[in-house]
């Protein structure tokens, strides 16, 4: 089968600074990911062997590649965002039989016995392994996964290839939405409108259509889908709100946002930090922090860790019922490189993805 492979970490921002948008698509084999041909998977006993129809294309990749996480394994097939069909499946299970629909989030396994598994919180277990990091994951033609891991997606939903983004960007959006506490009535911020926040706002409008939504961020291009998909308002990081949020949802990769983010959050509000890792090159913005403007007055932080087992199908019920569609940016299996140069450099609003099969 035909793979693209992460072989080194911290070699994406060298691999591109010195060539352009243009050239880097006929550049892709001198990328941080090489495309390969290796053997398929063989499902185990308890595994599902998916046949990929499309993998989204995700922020934690860029950590992954510029080494602010470390896969414990080299080479590896990143991608979480999997989509596809049932095409094996091993002698023990029955939730899958072949050509049933499948995806596959962050979440690939836990121990299935600690305190945080037995209490539905297998995303805080400390044997938690990642989809793409601690085991291959979907830039692929095929990958295997246990068939409780795997979520299943009803045959209601045609096209696998807009679902995509809601095993990770859905799921974990809907997760961070959770997490906020959030009714109808209250207000919601949403600083950074990548892939997550734009399928979080749709989720937002048809949940709580009596609450006001704020869109933060300083692309233009997101700032226009934003408003096209019914925020109130949208400003830059550094605009105040027209009104305080109750909660905010930050999806940024910086620290700039959350020290405004929390000088625009209402007293008793919570913001939710919705990402693995922070980029270091702004961290000097924490030096501002200011107890009494930013803290004070019962405020929240709270982040998000990884995604449960339920997270995407409880996300791709709403999404059925709401009619939530990503804006998608399709690419090769091949372009993955390029995929990701895009989505670092903020190009493209909503959703990027691999069309596999």
């Amino acid at each position: 089968m035909r793979a693209m492979l992460l072989t080194g970490v911290g070699k994406f921002e060298s691999s591109i600074k010195d060539i352009g948008e243009t050239d880097l698509k006929s550049s892709i084999p001198a990328g941080p990911l090489v495309l390969r041909d290796i053997p398929a998977p063989i499902p185990g006993p308890d595994d599902i062997l998916i046949k990929i129809s499309a993998c989204g294309i995700c922020h934690t990749e860029l950590d992954q590649i510029e080494g602010r996480i470390s896969p414990p394994k080299l080479p590896v097939i990143p991608g979480h965002q999997v989509t596809g069909i049932v095409q094996s499946t091993g002698r023990n299970v029955t939730r899958f039989k072949p050509q049933d629909k499948a995806g596959a989030t962050w979440f690939f396994s836990s121990c299935g016995k600690c305190r945080f598994c037995s209490g539905g919180f297998e995303n805080l277990c400390e044997k938690f392994r990642a989809t793409g990091c601690h085991a291959d994951g979907g830039y692929a033609e095929y990958m295997i996964i246990g068939e409780n891991s795997a979520c299943r997606i009803t045959p209601s939903f045609s096209d696998l290839y807009s679902a995509a983004p809601f095993m990770c960007a859905g799921a974990v959006g809907w997760r961070s939405l959770k997490l906020t506490g959030m009714k109808n009535g209250k207000t919601l911020g949403l600083y950074g409108f990548g892939s997550a926040n734009h399928l979080v706002l749709q989720a937002a409008n048809y949940l709580f259509p009596d609450s006001k939504k704020f869109v933060i961020t300083r692309n233009p291009s997101e700032q226009k889908l934003a408003l096209k998909l019914g925020a109130d308002w949208t400003g830059d990081i550094e605009d105040r709100a027209p009104e305080r949020p109750d909660c905010i949802i930050d999806t940024t990769p910086a620290w700039k946002p959350v020290i405004f983010a929390l000088s625009n959050l209402q007293k008793g509000g919570r913001l939710v930090m919705n990402l693995i890792r922070k980029e270091e090159k702004d961290k000097s913005y924490l030096q501002s922090l200011d107890y009494a403007e930013h803290l004070w007055l019962e405020k929240e932080i709270k982040t998000v860790a990884n995604v449960t087992g339920r997270d995407a199908e409880e996300f791709l019920e709403i999404a059925a019922k709401a009619n939530i569609k990503p804006r998608l940016r399709v690419y090769a299996l091949e372009e993955a490189n390029l995929a990701l140069f895009e989505l670092k450099n903020g190009k493209h609003a909503g959703s990027k993805i691999l069309k596999i099969n």
